[in-house]
């Protein structure tokens, strides 16, 4: 039996499925493949890199929440030229949509990031406007709509289409995305983790060794899909990425109707690395029962 029709489009960049994975959840390269073929997501999502190694924030650096999950991760990782060296040839030995992933602690270092992905291969660039500018006391880039236009101005170095993650740690999300479209984003990704923290009560302090971190898992999935909505009621045609709490074929279709053209699957995949398969197994049971012959026909069908 002829499946429905997974293709997706995001802007220029056409993908084989609305399903991909969520930076920083997949590693760097195919850890993931041992669960799944790489190749039948529509892409993989790296984790954020900088120009720059990186060892990241003090353990503890994960914690639980009930159902939840919080890091403070801090970003750790390779750089981006150990990246290419390392990581990359197994992605594209595997099939897999390659989307990069960057960072940087003030404007120049996501410039040096961006450049330093040019020519990798990638079909897109994911800047990760939701960490600290340490040229403004460390509040967060997507936190200001001039911060995040500098970011996604100094990052279209890459020379590849600029998907913009934004946090939802502000009222004024709406305008700080208009700045990043302004500025040269091709899309939008919405949206990072809440922030949050824990207590170990047994040791009497924060669970995170940094103090507080990023929530994430189903709860935050209303707090992404309200994001996606607005922004798509506000943006008309506007390509949209929904995250934040996807973890079945149902979230990924109510992220959808949202209004997102694609949506990336997480922290599920900590509890089962086969969950990005999952999901997108699940969306097509959802498209067979209700007989759409295309994902692209429900995008935006709560906005009527």
């Amino acid at each position: 039996m002829t499946g429905p029709d997974l293709t997706a489009r995001v802007g220029t960049v056409t993908l084989r499925s609305p399903v991909l994975t969520a930076a920083g959840t997949s590693g760097h390269g195919d850890e993931l493949s041992g669960y799944g073929d790489l190749s039948e997501l529509g892409g993989v999502v790296v984790k954020s890199l900088a120009a720059f190694a990186w060892e990241g924030n003090p353990a503890p650096r994960v914690a639980s929440s009930g159902d939840h999950m919080l890091n403070a991760v801090g970003l750790a990782g390779p750089g981006v030229a150990a990246w290419r060296s390392t990581y990359l040839a197994a992605l594209e030995k595997r099939g897999a949509t390659v989307i990069g992933s960057i960072w940087g602690r003030n404007v120049a270092e996501f410039a040096d990031a961006a450049l330093a992905m040019r020519g990798a291969g990638i079909v897109a660039l994911e800047v990760n406007a939701s960490c600290p500018n340490l040229e403004d006391r460390s509040s967060i880039f997507a936190h200001s709509a001039a911060a995040t236009s500098a970011v996604v101005a100094a990052s279209r170095a890459a020379e590849v289409p600029l998907w913009v993650k934004l946090s939802p740690n502000t009222p004024d999300l709406v305008a700080i995305a208009a700045a990043a479209l302004e500025a040269g984003a091709t899309a939008l990704v919405l949206v990072n983790t809440v922030l949050g923290m824990s207590i170990d009560i047994e040791h009497r302090r924060a669970s995170l060794g940094n103090g507080g971190g990023g929530v994430s898992g189903p709860g935050i999935l209303p707090i992404a899909l309200r994001a996606v909505y607005e922004c798509r009621a506000a943006f008309g045609s506007t390509p949209i990425i929904g995250v934040g709490g996807v973890s079945s074929g149902a979230d990924a279709i109510a992220m959808l109707m949202a209004g997102a053209n694609a949506v990336e699957v997480g922290t599920a995949t900590f509890a089962n690395p086969r969950a990005p398969w999952l999901v997108q197994a699940g969306m097509v049971k959802w498209l067979r029962r209700h007989d759409v012959a295309s994902v692209s026909e429900i995008v935006g069908a709560a906005h009527g």
